[in-house]
């Protein structure tokens, strides 16, 4: 067995349909894994850019009514700290409509409609977190898998020879290895992608509900004057 007949695309081809269609297997799910962690990515950083962009244009001192029709013109591009302000102000000006002077009333509606869009916006940004935790947790076992049904194959072709040595075992044990060596290379990645995306989205997830908790007391404030009063005031 010479060098040559060692080499990885010369173990994935030797080895049995079995071990190949786990191989296969765990190729598409790495592939599939990498895609949704460039994907979370792009989006978390459009996320934090946004959330900043809105945050600085909410203390500059522009009045809440003026915010909200921003808001409400840019619904579809709008990051999740906008989306947020605009359906606790929509809740907020609907009530005010129905001449609801109680501030109490007022303030819970708004809250309330404040953490149904929070939470709205913490589900899609945790979209894809739990297909990496699953690429995590089982691709090292289905490697496992091919790894031992390649064992027990190579094995078993052994069994009709009279003399086994290292020489014709070692392809077949680094046959089934190969299995093994793909599903942590699938799993190690999306491991590391998850723990930093989970991290990420809990610092977004204490800054959106820090606004929510600032923008609730400019509108205690506000009850007694105009709601489209500047947000420092």
């Amino acid at each position: 067995m010479n060098q040559q007949d060692l080499s990885i695309l010369h173990l994935v081809l030797s080895a049995s349909i079995v071990v190949q269609l786990v191989m296969l297997l765990l190729v598409g799910v790495s592939i599939a894994s990498w895609a949704a962690i460039f994907r979370k990515i792009f989006a978390l950083r459009r996320i934090k850019a946004l959330n900043e962009n809105f945050e600085r244009e909410f203390w500059s001192g522009a009045s809440l009514n003026d915010l909200y029709a921003a808001a409400a013109q840019n619904a579809r591009s709008a990051g999740p700290m906008e989306r947020i302000f605009a359906s606790g102000m929509r809740e907020y000006q609907k009530l005010r409509e129905r001449r609801i002077a109680d501030a109490n009333t007022l303030l819970d509606g708004a809250r309330r409609a404040m953490r149904a869009s929070f939470q709205r916006e913490l589900d899609a940004a945790e979209s894809n977190l739990s297909f990496l935790a699953s690429v995590g947790s089982v691709s090292p076992y289905v490697g496992l898998f091919g790894t031992v049904w390649g064992i027990m194959h190579a094995f078993t072709g052994l069994a009709s020879l009279q003399q086994v040595t290292l020489a014709t075992v070692a392809p077949g044990i680094a046959e089934a290895l190969v299995a093994t060596a793909i599903g942590l290379f699938a799993a190690i990645p999306a491991v590391v992608a998850y723990n930093n995306f989970a991290r990420d989205i809990d610092r977004i997830a204490i800054k959106l509900e820090t606004f929510i908790e600032e923008f609730s007391n400019i509108l205690q404030r506000n009850l007694g004057a105009a709601p489209a009063a500047a947000p420092g005031h």
